[in-house]
């Protein structure tokens, strides 16, 4: 039997599974915490690996790995391989001007969506590049190589210190804003630009099971992938299907073959792990905006579940736009998060919670209607993340999105698609191997349409319309 190894370096954590690389059936699995922040030295990422590493038993068995992880962090490497600075993780807003100022700089966010599909925010790499280059320069100066936190620890893991052994693949370098998924090339011109004029190295760009090189121990190892993409392989994802994701973030994405040229830039023109498009919206406010509200009502999830679909659907007409921690989608990240609508007859618990959840199906709902505006199909929603542990979030999905939603039985999808691409890769076939997945529940609920359009009416106010 030969064995795979699937590992998430995620924002929370490090998670390892292994599989069996014939059937996908995960036979030992174990994970780290990592730091809190949005700033991480990634030596803390390599602990938490080394850590789960021996929680699992070690990979000494193991014929291949490939590792999934968060997207868009910085990481700036000098000629010696030594990290220049702590990583910038996707989620760390101090780059929003320097976003801006990219985006007039190119003339204008239809210049941006045209070259890569992709129009900087904060969270995007190019965006932080500048904020290097402007507010470091003397740690830009010292940037010889830049990379995401997949392509760091794929690179630690094959024991090279040589720069030109980085390796990277089209999901995680569509992320970057300076490679475009379209034409699967680097765009240095836009690096460059970020960067004022520095042009560091660069991973190259794998195909979807091209082999990266191989561990200490001798494993292959698989190119990597972008948290989403690897989540969308695990669940098997194909044309069609839309992934929702409630983490820390929210995460709306859906696998296809259209590249999205989204000039509000709003939706993003990333690629899959699979030689496809995987459009993607994502937001800054995922699942801890249930855990926020119920630490607010002093309840636990469960309690929390029960008082939000004890509520009447609107919530008697409260109303959250839930902007906790500023929102990325729409861009408004100095925003916060609002509670409209409040009355001495509404102003209880359970609305409270119903209002929670249904603000964030609600801001869910308008990262996919984006999506479908651009032409691209959504036939088949699944739910994974944090946030589908909820009761209440499953019960409240399809009568918010409209739909039937289908909830997988709990996983780690971005682990698990990170292991399938390695036994992809150590396989060498056309396409990966066809795992099956576990069983699951559909969701079906009448529709509320009129509880999105008072969601709708509310956010306007947020943005200023």
């Amino acid at each position: 039997m030969s064995l795979v190894a699937g590992i998430d370096s995620s924002t929370q954590s490090c998670k390892i599974v292994v599989c069996d690389a014939a059937s996908g059936a995960v036979l030992r699995s174990a994970s780290s915490p990592h730091p809190d922040g949005t700033e991480i030295d990634p030596a803390r990422w390599w602990d938490a690996l080394q850590n789960t590493v021996a929680a699992i038993g070690g990979l000494d068995d193991v014929d291949a790995v490939s590792v999934g992880a968060q997207q868009h962090g910085m990481v700036c490497i000098d000629d010696t391989g030594d990290v220049v600075r702590d990583a910038l993780l996707w989620n760390d807003t101090r780059s929003s001007s320097s976003a801006r100022d990219l985006v007039d700089e190119l003339g204008g966010a239809a210049e941006w969506a045209g070259a890569v599909g992709v129009v900087p925010v904060a969270a995007i790499t190019a965006a932080k590049l500048r904020w290097l280059a402007d507010e470091e320069p003397a740690h830009a100066d010292a940037t010889a190589a830049v990379c995401l936190p997949h392509d760091w620890l794929t690179w630690r893991l094959s024991g090279s210190g040589d720069l030109g052994a980085l390796r990277t693949d089209r999901s995680d370098a569509s992320g970057t804003g300076y490679f475009s998924a379209a034409d699967d090339a680097y765009r240095r011109d836009l690096l460059e630009l970020a960067m004022r004029g520095r042009s560091p190295r660069l991973p190259a760009v794998l195909g979807p099971h091209e082999c990266a090189g191989h561990t200490a121990g001798g494993a292959v190892l698989g190119p990597g992938a972008g948290d989403n993409a690897a989540a969308a392989l695990g669940l098997g994802a194909g044309p069609g299907d839309c992934i929702v994701s409630l983490g820390t973030s929210g995460v709306v994405s859906a696998v296809g073959d259209a590249v999205a040229h989204d000039t509000e830039g709003i939706v993003a023109g990333f690629a899959d792990a699979t030689g496809r498009q995987l459009p993607l919206v994502c937001t800054l406010n995922g699942a801890p905006v249930l855990a926020a509200t119920a630490a607010m009502l002093q309840v636990d999830f469960t309690e929390f579940d029960r008082l939000a679909l004890s509520a009447q659907p609107g919530a008697e007409g409260l109303v959250l736009v839930p902007y906790l921690e500023g929102e990325r989608s729409p861009n408004l990240p100095s925003s916060r998060g609002a509670l409209h609508g409040i009355t001495t007859r509404n102003f209880n618990s359970a609305n409270v919670a119903r209002a929670a959840v249904e603000g964030l199906l609600a801001s869910m709902a308008y990262c996919i209607d984006k999506i479908v505006d651009h032409g691209i199909p959504i036939d088949h929603i699944t739910l994974i993340g944090g946030g589908a542990r909820s009761e209440a979030v499953r019960s409240l999905a399809p009568a918010i999105w409209g739909r039937p939603v289908d909830v997988p039985s709990p996983g780690e999808y971005v682990a698990l698609g990170a292991a399938r691409q390695a036994a992809w890769t150590l396989g060498g076939h056309d396409a990966p191997p066809k795992w099956v997945s576990g069983g699951g529940t559909t969701y079906r609920a009448d529709t509320t349409p009129w509880v999105v359009d008072r969601y709708r009416t509310v956010q306007s106010l947020t943005l200023g319309q």
